[in-house]
């Protein structure tokens, strides 16, 4: 059976409300006497996720070696710019 919360105590116990909400119960909020609003449980449907999926993609040269960095494409301010030379 719903119990039945006023909206003042709705808003001040909104996370006692929830827990119990969370437990299976539902709470009816009403104003003047009058229910407006139904808490209750929502049941989330997870998907079950499926080996292989994900979809990742590896370039043929993803293994060649690194070409040579060329120092004047850095920043003429950069520590290591001279160090490259």
């Amino acid at each position: 059976m719903a119990q039945t919360v006023n909206v003042h105590e709705a808003k001040t116990h909104l996370s006692r409300l929830l827990a119990r909400v969370e437990l299976g119960e539902e709470i009816i909020i009403a104003r003047a006497g009058r229910p407006i609003a139904r808490l209750e449980r929502l049941e989330v449907v997870r998907r079950q996720r499926k080996p292989g999926n994900d979809r990742i993609l590896i370039h043929p040269d993803f293994d060649d070696p690194i070409p040579e960095w060329d120092p004047d494409y850095m920043h003429p301010d950069d520590p290591m710019r001279d160090l490259l030379r």
